[in-house]
């Protein structure tokens, strides 16, 4: 089930966070999206463990998605992919027109979703992330409200 982000989930995706990347969110950053207007979270959860979790911010109607995680145990059951289609569709509710993205350009399984989930690659942001240093892809996908 994908629902909108709750503050008891706030430790379990800061603790995914952490699992998951090398520069990751803190409890406090993440928590603070609860209260942010342009901020939109949402979480796959498994009865009451966060299998996943996608965080977007939105300003004059382009949507930035800056985190996807699903924990290790959930991976490969469809669950990244049911939150990235969960959140455009409630972006499309909130008057958003596309959402934008970037992904390590050696990601090979994300760029795939993204692929055919339809984004499209717009550009490259040269040494992007750095733990270890790589480029990342800019990919963005575009709807009709």
């Amino acid at each position: 089930m994908v629902a909108k982000i709750k503050p008891q989930h706030v430790p379990q995706v800061a603790a995914q966070e952490r699992l998951c990347f090398s520069d990751p969110w803190s409890e406090a950053s993440v928590a603070s999206e609860l209260d942010n207007e342009l901020s939109l979270w949402l979480v796959a959860l498994e009865g009451e463990q966060v299998a996943g979790y996608v965080g977007s911010q939105t300003v004059l109607g382009e949507t930035d998605m800056m985190n996807l995680a699903v924990h290790p145990d959930f991976r490969r059951q469809g669950i990244a992919e049911a939150l990235v289609t969960a959140l455009v569709e409630a972006l499309k509710g909130r008057g958003s027109h596309c959402l934008t993205l970037e992904v390590r350009y050696s990601n090979a399984p994300a760029r795939a979703l993204y692929e055919k989930l339809g984004f499209c690659q717009v550009g490259v942001r040269k040494n992007y992330y750095r733990n270890p240093k790589e480029d990342a892809l800019i990919l963005r996908k575009e709807w009709e409200n």
